[in-house]
């Protein structure tokens, strides 16, 4: 008789995210690795990441031991209120799905916190082990975006919904070895595992050794989210100006902070930023391969000083110059680990027009880097380390996990 894994994730494919992307690759892996012996209910949401990119997705799907639910939501914006509202809707409709049937192991994957406070519950509740996979320091991430919000008021509760999410876990996974000392220190002991987020086989084989030239001017390229974690607000505008007529910026993607970014760029008269929608994958490696160099930046907050943003190891598979804007364990691993890449303190334009001018303007394949931080390796491990923890531990209504 074949197990029962249930996989929760906030964001899965065809939505645009970096958690998008790394569920699916899971999946993928879990249906290889496990498929011969468990069925795999993916719960997740319709695509939601922006309002600007909309497409197409089924309800429901099979493909062999995996079926996937997409549940949908209340239309919301960025603010907090209105993602704590559709997530209420997500976990209600979870719970009517969970209610039916008999799962013997629970994945949950974050940044979003509540997404694992959910696996949790439900692990919980019904004695089986939790492969917790967190991408995200919650706690830190909002008492630095709150400030002196009467909303801080939260953070008790979100410190202590943390607490039970990690707490339960039987496994816990790390995206970013800067968020081991967080942990440890708070005495969750050392039950984890750090399995970063990796390459994708796409970016593998795709040649970006051409670029086209932008109106005779060379372009820098921003692709992602454009919210108050990455600070383009803080950082694009001025070096706009710094940078000139020589080159042009172009921001592929959108966010909460998308219009505080375009007010700015208009009233200080820059017009060498162009802005784009979000696209999909096979439209944004196009972009990739017309670009002269790619830009990252997170905004300077404490909480970013820990964290390995996904979109490192998509720039690094392009071989093109990366100029980013971070600090703490990104500013280190990408210094150590990727060639050609210059860091500069984050929203500091002036050491950005610096480190920008440090840059060789040519292709570098990163081969060592994409042999190291391939997807497909880094995920046929962790799959690995999930079947060996589900094979090992009894729940604790006495069902064993049998060896797969």
């Amino acid at each position: 008789m074949k197990r029962r894994l249930l996989f929760l994730t906030f964001y899965y494919p065809p939505d645009l995210s970096a958690g998008s992307f790394r569920a699916s690759a899971l999946i993928n892996e879990l249906s290889r690795q496990a498929g011969k012996s468990w069925d795999i209910d993916v719960l997740t949401t319709m695509p939601n990441r922006y309002s600007s990119f909309s497409t197409e997705a089924v309800s429901f799907e099979k493909n062999g031991p995996v079926s996937v639910r997409r549940i949908p939501l209340s239309e919301h914006q960025s603010g907090m209120r209105d993602q704590a509202l559709a997530f209420l809707g997500f976990a209600m409709q979870v719970g009517k799905v969970v209610l039916k049937k008999r799962y013997d192991a629970v994945f949950a994957t974050t940044s979003r916190l509540a997404t694992g406070v959910l696996g949790a519950f439900i692990a919980n509740r019904s004695g089986i082990p939790l492969y917790l996979d967190v991408r995200d320091i919650f706690p830190e991430t909002i008492e630095d975006v709150l400030g002196n919000s009467p909303a801080r008021s939260l953070l008790p509760a979100i410190k202590a919904a943390e607490r039970y999410a990690v707490g339960s876990a039987s496994r816990v996974n790390l995206v970013s070895g800067g968020f081991l000392p967080y942990f440890r220190e708070r005495g969750f002991g050392n039950n984890f595992r750090v399995f970063p987020n990796g390459i994708d086989a796409e970016f593998l084989e795709r040649d970006f050794s051409e670029n086209g030239a932008y109106e005779g001017k060379k372009l820098l390229l921003y692709a992602g989210n454009i919210g108050d974690s990455q600070g383009l607000h803080r950082i694009i505008p001025e070096l706009a100006q710094r940078l000139g007529n020589e080159w042009m910026i172009r921001i592929l993607g959108d966010g909460g902070k998308r219009p505080e970014l375009e007010e700015q760029l208009q009233s200080l008269g820059v017009v060498n930023v162009e802005r784009l929608d979000p696209v999909p994958r096979s439209s944004l490696m196009e972009h990739y391969k017309q670009a002269d160099m790619l830009f990252l930046h997170l905004n300077d907050y404490r909480a970013f000083k820990r964290v390995l943003p996904s979109k490192i190891f998509e720039y690094a598979a392009t071989g093109k110059p990366v100029l980013a804007g971070v600090g703490g364990y990104s500013a280190a691993f990408l210094k150590e680990n990727v060639s050609n890449a210059a860091v500069f303190p984050p929203c500091d334009a002036a050491a950005g027009l610096s480190a920008l001018n440090n840059l060789r303007l040519e292709h570098m394949p990163r081969r060592d880097f994409e042999a190291k931080y391939s997807r497909g390796n880094i995920v046929q491990n962790m799959v690995s380390d999930m079947m060996e923890l589900f094979a090992r531990i009894d729940s604790k209504n006495g069902r064993p996990i049998r060896v797969i």
